[in-house]
């Protein structure tokens, strides 16, 4: 045979095995969907006349657990958390009970999303296991909606409860005992249900709280219903989380410079009364807010002295207080202005003192513009924020110097100011929006109407008496909230609730869809008031 028809031929054979021999690639198949599968408990879910410290479940597959601790909810709840175990993948999931079971009671154990298959995470969702300590399981249960009284966004993990209206029950309850039912809104539900019921009076709360199931005002949000309500009830019952402003109660002062004293609070502070006494004279003094602190400022004649008799009074609080003062550095008068480089055409300008002002003089102060021109304007003092406001109107593509000579400020250390001089310009209309908002079946006055941004900062705000239309002009172009707030105690501001007083907060109403707003714009929007969220 010819040696190149031997070599075709080889080659021939060579091919004929590759392709015998080639295999297909490997696939995993189908992606695994399916949650586990519980086969069996122990004891049997359901049970009544309940003994057991430990319950055991089954299920078809390997599972584990994820996010327990936040997950897991217990209602009635227990003093001592249940355990879990295996924290890693089983077949077997067992809880030891470690408290002591209430007589005659209804618990149920709501797992959420926390069992999980241990391939693929699939959850075994909103598992319930249930057993009665008496010789019957409650059935009955409340649908619950959550929502935030200000903000368009509620928190998660709200804890939704049900205290029972009997002998024991007081309106302190809430802060010292835990409830007779508890579920959670977790990380996403809005509307929850309470299962496992009894029928009875009952006090409806949402708390988003540290945990511990009971309500603490410096911390926690609440919710109530203000109302009893009865069980069994087909309603939904709404709840509306805010967050209460504590009664007013100064904290111990300390010195914060030669001339100045700070007091902590908790409340409202404003129009609190502070005196500074040296023995049985009083020391003339100011008291300003401590800007982004919960503190006031005491400002005081600074003299040598050991101590200081601090008097704070305001409502139902008074208090006096004694305080070291030390040889310390005093503060020295600066005039900073609020605005450096752009000033939007709805702002009002404001100058920033360091130590509260006590003496103005117009005439040593000026604003000229571009053209050289003298602009007229006002001024006002805000003495609690330390804050002087030059109001003039603002042009469009305008250029100001506003200049403030000596002698202009004096502050209540007789200290003037230095020369001054600021610069500030504005841009042109066509660089803002305006929005005109029609009202539609507003059922009282006045409302608050407020613009805010995508995290909740209110950018513009008007009070409407009675007219159906709110008009903002000169708007930064931005993406806005709109949100009506009914101003039923007419101070021009949303006010919050009290539990023990049973008072809601003021109803806040949200336009469903934001507004986008580009510059040039004007734009005409209606909110339907009867359309809640």
């Amino acid at each position: 045979m010819p040696k190149y028809i031997f070599r075709l031929l080889f080659l021939f054979s060579l091919l004929i095995t590759a392709s015998c021999a080639k295999r297909g690639n490997i696939t995993g198949g189908d992606k695994d969907t399916i949650a586990p599968v519980l086969t069996a408990s122990f004891p049997k879910n359901l049970s009544t006349n309940f003994t057991a410290k430990e319950i055991v479940l089954n299920f078809d597959e390997y599972v584990k657990m994820k996010n327990v601790n936040k997950q897991l909810i217990v209602s009635p709840p227990l003093k001592y958390p249940p355990e879990i175990l295996p924290m890693n993948a089983s077949k077997k999931i067992t809880i030891k009970i470690k408290d002591t079971l209430q007589p005659n009671t209804t618990y149920s154990l709501n797992f959420g999303q926390s069992i999980e298959d241990n391939n693929e995470g699939n959850p075994y969702s909103q598992f319930k296991y249930v057993f009665s300590t008496g010789s019957y399981i409650d059935s009955l249960k409340l649908n619950v909606k959550v929502k935030d009284a200000l903000e368009k966004k509620t928190d998660n993990f709200v804890s939704v409860m049900l205290y029972e209206i009997n002998e024991k029950y007081t309106d302190s309850t809430i802060y010292k005992e835990t409830p007779n039912y508890i579920t959670n809104t977790l990380d996403s539900l809005k509307i929850v249900t309470l299962d496992n019921i009894k029928a009875g009076k009952y006090l409806l709360i949402a708390l988003k709280d540290n945990g511990n199931n009971k309500y603490n005002p410096k911390s926690d949000k609440i919710g109530f219903q203000k109302d009893y309500i009865t069980i069994p009830n087909d309603t939904i019952f709404e709840v509306e989380l805010f967050k209460e402003i504590l009664d007013f109660k100064a904290i111990k002062p300390t010195q914060a410079s030669g001339n100045r004293i700070l007091v902590g609070y908790e409340g409202k502070p404003k129009g609190a009364k502070v005196s500074v006494k040296n023995g049985e004279t009083e020391i003339p003094s100011i008291v300003t807010q401590f800007p982004k602190k919960d503190s006031l400022q005491v400002w005081y004649k600074p003299m040598k002295v050991d101590s200081l008799l601090v008097s704070v009074e305001k409502d139902n609080f008074k208090k006096e207080f004694w305080t070291k003062i030390k040889d310390q550095k005093k503060d020295s008068l600066k005039i900073s202005s609020a605005f450096t480089g752009n000033i939007s055409l709805r702002e009002r300008y404001a100058l920033n003192s360091s130590i509260p002002l006590v003496k103005f003089d117009k005439s040593k102060i000026s604003i000229i513009n571009k053209d050289s021109v003298a602009v007229d304007f006002t001024t006002a003092y805000d003495e609690f924020e330390q804050k002087m406001f030059l109001d003039f109107k603002l042009e469009p593509q305008e250029k100001y110097v506003i200049k403030a000579f000596p002698g202009a400020m004096t502050d209540f250390y007789d200290n003037v100011n230095d020369t001054l001089s600021y610069k500030v310009t504005t841009r042109n209309v066509t660089d803002y929006a305006n929005m005109k908002i029609t009202l539609k079946n507003a059922n009282r006055f006045p409302i608050i109407i407020q613009l805010t941004d995508k995290d909740g900062k209110v950018k513009a705000s008007a009070v409407t008496e009675n007219s159906p239309i709110v008009e903002f002009f000169a708007l930064e172009p931005n993406t806005y909230t709109i949100r009506a707030i009914y101003d039923d105690n007419k101070n021009g501001v949303w006010d919050t609730g009290n539990f023990l007083q049973k008072l809601q907060p003021e109803e806040v109403i949200y336009l469903p869809e934001e507004i986008k707003l580009n510059p040039n714009w004007d734009w005409e929007q209606n909110f339907d008031l009867s359309i809640k969220r």
